[in-house]
């Protein structure tokens, strides 16, 4: 039963594979300098690495804003958060994952009476907008300090050819990997309450926890997403708002790569808060905002007369629309899935409580158990 309500999840890792996984490898697919084969395989091979790896940290957060704690409500809120993902992905406008699902978790919590931690989804909001700020800022400074290297190196035009396609392909691999880390809890996040995993150790040598075996799934799913419909979304990103060159396409995939690891990164706020720095909180950040705030950061530095400002209205409107319509759609869905499937789609206080009392209940009688058969052992080994 499990794996049938999973398969929502797995829907949404195959949307967010078609639109935001393609945004760490538009700007290259876009003007033409990686061919779009060679971007998928390695966008789907660093997306699973990454959310396996280091997909923890972002999951909490999301925890937080709303614990779905009924398995077909968390395949409720999964299906909402896709589908007004794949909805935004038909209309060719690169929308945020990060958002659908906050939007989708919110109509959850209105429906089962759940309070929003209001704190949890202010720091959620404002990434969102400070996410674009950021990566425009970035790629300026990248892009102003790549001319001053060109100009002071003077680079041969091939040789700038070849070093910027191998640029894009690093810059693309090391984001596809801060994609999986920063956004897999988009993806599986919801399930992470309710999943009947345990963890398993490889060979006593390996650990893999139930979340990352979680993590998995969920990115083999944003792969397959990458592989069968990325890159019509890819064309929209390089091409639909400014035209981009090869150096301008690289800085764009940097700058949008770094700021998903800021976000994402459990070593660097360990680091900063080691040192007794402000930390950067763990949030799950949207990667079509990251690459779209460095594409307009380019524009800008250019005089800003080259970028299609309707376009970029036009995928704002997504931006805003996304969250409001995964909102309706899960409290709909939800209304349904509990009244005409007769499927729980949350738990009340009383029945977490009873749930409570037979989980501690188990454990005290494992407990009596395992002491019986070891006081067994020892008087039989003392005999």
């Amino acid at each position: 039963m499990f794996a049938f309500f999973l398969l929502s999840g797995m829907f949404l890792g195959w949307s967010l594979g078609a639109n935001d996984a393609s945004n760490v490898f538009g700007t290259a697919v876009g003007s033409r300098m990686i061919l779009f084969r060679t971007a998928a395989l390695c966008c789907g091979v660093f997306v699973i690495l990454g959310a396996v790896i280091s997909g923890a940290g972002t999951s909490q957060t999301l925890g937080k804003l709303g614990t779905v704690n009924a398995i077909a409500g968390a395949f409720t809120v999964a299906l909402a958060a896709a589908l007004s993902v794949y909805l935004m992905t038909l209309a060719r406008m690169p929308v945020s994952t990060s958002q659908a699902i906050v939007g989708a978790i919110i109509g959850w919590n209105l429906f089962s009476g759940s309070p929003t931690d209001m704190r949890v989804l202010f720091k959620i909001v404002i990434t969102w907008g400070v996410c674009p700020v950021i990566s425009g800022i970035i790629a300026i400074i990248l892009y102003k300090m790549a001319a001053a290297l060109i100009k002071f190196g003077r680079v041969h035009m091939f040789r700038l050819d070849a070093l910027t396609r191998y640029g894009l392909l690093l810059a693309g691999t090391f984001g596809s990997y801060c994609l999986g880390a920063n956004n897999i809890a988009n993806v599986m996040g919801v399930f992470l309450p309710v999943s009947p995993f345990t963890d398993i150790r490889i060979f006593d040598m390996i650990s893999f926890s139930a979340a990352q075996q979680l993590f998995l799934i969920g990115g083999v799913s944003i792969a397959v997403g990458v592989f069968t419909y990325s890159k019509r979304v890819m064309m929209t990103v390089g091409e639909g708002i400014t035209e981009l060159s090869p150096v301008a396409a690289l800085v764009v995939v940097w700058a949008h790569s770094l700021v998903l690891f800021l976000f994402s990164s459990q070593a660097l706020e360990s680091f900063l808060s080691s040192h007794g720095l402000p930390t950067i909180p763990l949030v799950p950040v949207s990667s079509s905002q990251a690459i779209v705030g460095a594409v307009i950061g380019i524009g800008l530095l250019r005089g800003g007369k080259s970028i299609r400002w309707r376009t970029v209205v036009g995928i704002s409107c997504g931006w805003v629309a996304a969250p409001v319509i995964a909102a309706l759609i899960s409290f709909i869905a939800l209304f349904f899935i509990q009244n005409v499937f007769q499927q729980e789609t949350y738990l009340s206080a009383r029945s977490l409580n009873t749930t409570k009392k037979v989980s501690i209940e188990i454990k005290e009688d494992r407990r009596e158990s395992s002491a019986f058969l070891h006081a067994g052992n020892n008087r039989f080994n003392s005999d």
